[in-house]
């Protein structure tokens, strides 16, 4: 039974673990024989780090990626046994606490990898880590000609236990986009220079690209929890979020009234409005304002569309329920994301992404989980 809301509570964001543990499992399915792992950084796409990365090794997964070093070390107690890529790599100073974590470096440059050698000579072992070529990302990743330099210098190789080369895509959401099948060459060319290890070029988006851009390992993020980025059809994942806000007062206003900040919005009617317990500083994007001759997002009220009117406020968003059929009362939960109301949707409306929404839901809306036990 799903425990009940705490009376104080202004929201709550429900994680269904288990349609987690599925979406990995129909992932592991696509890409196989390559290995699948999961991107679980940004404290698992704000659903919380501590639940998702024990349910998603419950379904089997053994291969996790991280963005820091704390990061890491949080996911080693959590996946005692898993493997772990910090994707930001090596922050000068911090290989010792690396080391701690058991986590291995996803190294972007000369600079890391002379850092992790020079540690790897101070311990007396090689050291774990992995290498990110840049492609035509032009963000963290080796050059065309940092990898040769490194090609000739053995003596850095050797320093390394080299467990995977990867390299990240620019445009792998757009099926057609012509840089997808550049990256694939560049990627081909500086893997070619570099010793033969597990490569991992796809992630959500790329891996929906076909068996040619999966080599061994995928590392789908995103798609884990639900979002629907890819542009050339449906991947074969299912919602598994949820966030529901508490309407805190139902008011009257008659024609010609200003809701909101600035008065930016005026009814054109007599109009039931809903005040409801959720802002920007609980992600809610302030874009999704209505002014007049600008419409702004909406929301779920008795399971029917209502619009956001006037300004997101920190705190609070109005809702207009003139049109809702049924009470609506203080108390009651309007939905934000959820059935009818995807990630992209509410990102679009905002002009941003369901990623950004995902990300910046705010710590103030309880977490609760469903599912996610132990699979067959």
């Amino acid at each position: 039974m799903t425990a009940p809301l705490p009376l104080d509570a202004t929201g709550v964001i429900t994680i269904d673990l288990s349609a987690l543990q599925a979406n990995w499992q129909a992932l592991a399915r696509l890409v196989a024989p390559a290995e699948c792992g999961a991107v679980v950084k940004a404290d698992a796409y704000g659903l919380g780090a501590a639940e998702v990365i024990p349910a998603l090794a419950l379904a089997g997964c053994r291969t996790f990626f991280v963005a820091t070093p704390e990061e890491g070390r949080a996911a080693r107690l959590l996946a005692p046994d898993a493997r772990l890529f910090v994707l930001d790599g090596l922050f000068p100073g911090a290989a010792p606490l690396l080391l701690a974590a058991d986590a291995a470096p996803v190294l972007s440059s000369l600079d890391e990898v002379e850092e992790w050698a020079r540690e790897a000579a101070r311990v007396g072992r090689k050291l774990p880590a992995a290498l990110q070529v840049d492609t035509g990302l032009n963000r963290l990743g080796l050059s065309g000609s940092d990898v040769k330099v490194l090609a000739d210098s053995p003596e850095l190789l050797a320093a390394l236990d080299l467990r995977l080369v990867i390299s990240h895509r620019a445009c792998a959401d757009d099926p057609s986009h012509p840089h997808n099948a550049k990256q694939r060459a560049a990627f081909n060319r500086r893997r070619a220079l570099l010793p033969a290890v597990p490569a991992s070029l796809a992630a959500s988006d790329g891996l929906m690209l076909g068996a040619a851009y999966r080599y061994d390992l995928v590392r789908p993020g995103y798609a884990l929890y639900g979002g629907q980025a890819f542009q050339g059809g449906p991947t074969p994942v299912t919602p598994v979020v949820t966030v529901e806000a508490r309407v805190l007062q139902v008011r009257t206003l008659k024609t010609g009234d200003s809701v909101g900040y600035s008065a930016t919005w005026q009814t054109a009617r007599p109009t039931r409005l809903a005040v409801v317990a959720a802002g920007y500083a609980d992600g809610i994007a302030r874009a999704l304002s209505a002014a007049a001759g600008k419409k702004g997002g909406v929301v779920m009220v008795t399971g029917q569309r209502a619009p956001i009117v006037g300004r997101v406020s920190m705190d609070l968003i109005t809702v207009d329920v003139t049109d809702v059929k049924g009470e609506v009362a203080r108390g009651d939960l309007v939905t934000l994301v959820g059935p009818g109301l995807t990630l992209e949707a509410m990102g679009r409306a905002a002009g941003t992404i369901g990623y950004e929404v995902l990300t910046r839901l705010g710590p103030r809306f309880v977490r609760r989980y469903t599912g996610g036990g132990a699979l067959p």
